[in-house]
């Protein structure tokens, strides 16, 4: 029996993909759960796995296309197998199209783009709040649809026409950032608690532990030592590993640490699960390939999905210190600076030492002012004898 290719909804709230290309050929075999084409969403380019096994037929849809999710581009049939002939009539995504375009088409022949055709939800808002006549928009959806991408791209168009200046276009991951970063901001009761660390024996620890991992082809970060040391203090201290929900607060059973990373369109937070199990050879594997299909725009919805606590390392690009916006439903983040020289006291004395300021932002319905101290104060023990945590 044959077996439908979807565009598959993979974030909340998605109305289309994006199709990139096929990884498979019409006609190729594929096996199930074998990678068949890649869409870009919101966030990443993503691969999406063969729902069945048989030879890919019937492709409807080719790179570049936007397409309303839940619709079918393609089909898995067994050898032999003709493309269902019903999907003819249905390839717009509405039953009725057939009988029912030549009517539309009588009725809006004489006057200017069509108003009757289908406006996808959050095309309307959109419109609604850039001031866009849905009447002037030519939809690029199926059968015509008006879809959020043909509003932004008319917003643009008018606004280039009134003012000859160039002007930034926000990409969608860029946007969905603003989005979320506005919507974290401006709804969660954000405080922040900061502390200096003496970072000799974290760059001690690296250089020893780095030594012994990095025979096997890896490279021990100063992010790789702080994922394996936080994710160990918040095993301990389960209230700050915790999220807000409609229900209240809720304590996660796993550690799992989003890691901020810059792509070139915004920043992602890639997931290391269960961190407080594995090793800092692990820890540094999975850090590499999460950082290199990041940077390839290549990263799988389970790898941004479940954190329960994210940090923030801005040293390599020489910050000294900076506040980071929580990422819901999590309830903090750790903001990591760079390790610098200064003169601090020592033993009595004024020295020269390795030092690193830390700020933890937290959500005050989750997490109180006593509880995010002892928290950092523990991380701070931690940084400063990190061979004893990491046995």
């Amino acid at each position: 029996m044959p077996i439908s290719v979807v565009m598959p909804a993979l974030e909340m709230a998605q109305e289309t993909g994006k199709l990139i290309s096929w990884l498979k050929k019409e006609g190729d075999p594929v096996r199930k759960g074998e990678p068949l084409l890649e869409i870009e969403t919101d966030k990443a380019v993503m691969e999406i796995e063969s729902p069945g096994e048989g030879v890919l037929g019937g492709v409807k849809a080719q790179a570049g296309a936007e397409i309303p999710v839940g619709q079918t581009i393609a089909w898995i049939l067994n050898p032999g197998e003709a493309v269902p002939v019903e999907e003819v009539a249905v390839q717009s995504g509405r039953q009725s199209m057939r009988t029912e375009a030549p009517a539309i088409a009588s009725e809006t022949a004489t006057v200017r783009p069509p108003t009757s055709a289908k406006v996808s939800p959050k095309a309307r808002r959109l419109a609604k709040e850039l001031s866009v006549d849905l009447g002037q928009v030519r939809g690029s959806g199926a059968g015509g649809e008006i879809l959020a991408s043909d509003i932004e791209t008319a917003a643009s168009g008018a606004k280039a026409a009134a003012s000859p200046e160039p002007g930034t276009i926000i990409s969608a991951i860029g946007r969905l950032m603003a989005e979320r970063t506005t919507q974290s901001w401006t709804t969660v009761p954000h405080f922040f608690v900061v502390r200096e660390v003496d970072a000799g024996a974290l760059n001690e620890a690296r250089l020893k532990i780095g030594v012994q991992v990095e025979r096997n082809g890896l490279r021990i970060t100063h992010s790789d030592l702080l994922v394996a040391l936080v994710a160990r203090v918040l095993a301990r201290h389960p209230g700050v590993n915790a999220s807000w929900t409609s229900n209240g607060i809720r304590t996660n059973a796993d550690v799992n640490i989003g890691l901020a990373m810059a792509v070139e369109d915004g920043v992602v937070a890639p997931v290391i699960t269960r961190a407080d199990h594995i090793g800092l050879a692990q820890i540094a594997a999975q850090r590499k390939d999460l950082s290199e299909r990041a940077r390839s725009n290549r990263l799988r919805p389970s790898d941004l999905a479940n954190g329960t606590f994210t940090i923030s390392n801005l040293g390599m690009y020489h910050v000294d210190a900076f506040s980071a916006i929580i990422i819901p439903p999590q309830a903090a983040i750790l903001a990591v600076g760079r390790i610098s020289d200064r003169v601090v006291p020592f033993e009595g004395k004024p020295a020269i030492r390795a030092m690193l300021t830390l700020t933890l932002s937290a959500d005050h319905r989750v997490i109180d002012g006593a509880r995010a101290a002892l928290f950092l104060d523990e991380l701070v023990q931690a940084l400063q004898s990190p061979a004893m945590w990491l046995e």
